[in-house]
């Protein structure tokens, strides 16, 4: 048996259901299709293009968090009590 490495995904709603479809279709187990779908994408040895956009916006939005700094007295737990 080939050894295999366990990955956890998230996909988008529609990309779960179009993998449902193709798994159910064809029979091919959804872990094959997407193993498929990687070696197919790899063997083009295009690079991944990234959307400076979306981590930029990325960055702001931990930034304001980072800045929100944390209430006083809102809460009235310590971490070492959990």
């Amino acid at each position: 048996m080939t050894v295999r490495i366990r990955k956890q995904i998230y996909l988008a709603p529609g990309q779960e259901a179009l993998l449902k479809h193709l798994s159910s279709a064809t029979g091919v187990p959804e872990a094959e299709l997407i193993r498929q779908a990687l070696d197919r994408h790899l063997a083009t040895g295009q690079p991944v293009r990234r959307d400076a956009e979306a981590w930029e916006a990325e960055r702001a939005f931990i930034a304001a968090l980072i800045a929100q700094r944390s209430a006083e007295g809102q809460r009235k737990w310590q971490r070492e009590e959990l």
